[in-house]
């Protein structure tokens, strides 16, 4: 066989874990995964080696990000969102159905999504459609579109264009999905909860963290699991930050119920102890929680009970964090890290003993299982040739205006993190880095069920 590229490494993180490896890549696709000294360079158009210091990564997957394109793009757009994911190794994300104007709730919100996105993305993207009450029994027609799943909320999403289940629809919606079992993914904190709990004001971050108290989110993953329980749907927890509910995942997931967990770089690396008061631009929901929570997130990890880690790349204009107040009530929530994911991630992992075989098992390969996307988030033969070229030992300070984000808001500006993405490489062509001189949009559009 000729390969069109062979990729060679002294260390390559492969599903069987790291070593050296060549990679052979045909059409864009692996076709060979062979030792390091394997002789498939000679038959190869061209062959790429990586420094010494340089790990072969799988591109990352992130199946958690907010684009907010058409109708917000001036929140965050298709091209800068996956130019700054390319930055950060990552050759594959999934688009939630909100903050975009429509959200994708019905099949003509998804085509216009589509045509938006299809001219202007760097790197793979699929979709998620949404959950509201008013297309509650027509979900199947989004399903049959290709949307991977669909996302709900239990309490206000933030924005009134896309409304939150009430218990009755929440048991709908599972019951629905089921049926042509569909993956439900979960927004999950108890709004009666939350209504209860002392509101959210001024620049005090205590204040805020007691209006999102743990037992929000507690409530509302109890409730998502009877529901999973009794429908038997396939049903995800999104950005999980309260380690309390993870006994009773543990629990359902041992009783059989068909229950998966995400969470976030910033329930991982940052702590409700070192947010400064007025620093709107830590604010997100379910918030930063405290330090022993953070530690207990990453058993959680090692254990399995939580299956990986997305950015919820949750962007806005500057000027909705509210700076001039510094008001934890009335910034918008969300967090912006979908190019610092890796670096982030890495620097907190190595630091308790974690690998990188780990880390791509967190952030490429589990994420693509759970969304179906097999061709993704791994280095093996029959999945598409995204890499990307890792330099874990590079130390960095995020300075957040350098960032490829629409917008220069980061609670990590000024932070040292360790890991450079050097290069990233999507089915084989370079898209980030010295070699990506074609800087057209490259990027597929994904749909469930791709191969």
């Amino acid at each position: 066989m000729t390969y069109d590229l062979v990729v060679r490494a002294a260390t390559a993180v492969t599903p069987d874990g790291a070593g050296p490896r060549a990679i052979g890549v045909r059409d864009g696709v692996i076709t060979a995964v062979e030792d390091l000294d394997s002789a498939i360079a000679e038959d190869a158009r061209l062959v790429v080696d990586l420094q010494d210091d340089e790990v072969l990564m799988p591109g990352l997957v992130d199946t958690h990000v907010h684009i907010n394109d058409p109708g917000r793009s001036d929140w965050e757009g298709f091209s800068s969102a996956t130019r700054a994911a390319a930055a950060g190794g990552i050759t594959t994300l999934v688009d939630m159905p909100l903050n975009s104007i429509p959200p994708t709730c019905d099949v003509a919100a998804l085509h216009l999504k589509q045509q938006t996105a299809r001219p202007q993305v760097h790197v793979d993207v699929g979709f998620w459609g949404g959950a509201v009450p008013a297309n509650l029994g027509t979900l199947r027609e989004l399903h049959e579109a290709g949307v991977l799943g669909f996302k709900c909320f239990l309490l206000h999403s933030g924005v009134d264009e896309f409304p939150h289940l009430d218990a009755d629809q929440l048991g709908a919606a599972m019951d629905e999905i089921a049926g042509f079992d569909g993956l439900l993914i979960v927004h999950a904190e108890d709004a009666e909860t939350i209504d209860h709990a002392p509101p959210a004001r001024g620049a005090g971050y205590r204040t805020f963290l007691a209006s999102r108290p743990r037992e929000a989110e507690n409530l509302a993953i109890a409730q998502v699991i009877d529901e999973a329980r009794r429908s038997g749907a396939r049903t995800h927890i999104l950005h999980l930050s309260s380690s309390d509910a993870i006994p009773m995942i543990r629990s359902a997931r041992r009783d059989g119920v068909r229950l998966s967990a995400e969470t976030c770089p910033h329930y991982l690396v940052l702590t409700a102890e070192d947010v400064p008061d007025g620093a709107t631009q830590f604010k997100c929901c379910p918030p930063i929680r405290e330090a022993d929570n953070r530690d207990r997130l990453w058993a959680a990890l090692g254990a399995g009970d939580i299956d990986f880690i997305v950015s919820d790349h949750s962007p806005s204009t500057p000027e909705l964090k509210r700076p001039d107040t510094g008001d934890f009530g009335l910034a918008w929530g969300g967090i912006s890290s979908l190019q610092l994911g890796l670096s982030l991630v890495w620097t907190e992992a190595h630091r308790r003993g974690h690998d990188l075989a780990d880390v791509a098992r967190w952030m490429a390969q589990a994420p693509a299982d759970r969304a179906g996307l097999r061709t993704k988030g791994r280095l093996a033969t029959g999945a598409d040739a995204d890499f990307s070229f890792f330099a874990p030992h590079d130390v960095f300070t995020v300075d957040a205006a350098q960032l490829l984000h629409r917008n220069a808001v980061s609670p990590y500006d000024g932070r040292r993190l360790s890991g450079t993405v050097r290069q990233t490489w999507l089915r084989g062509t370079p898209i980030f880095g010295p070699r990506a001189t074609d800087t057209r949009a490259r990027g597929h559009l994904l749909s469930r069920g791709h191969a």
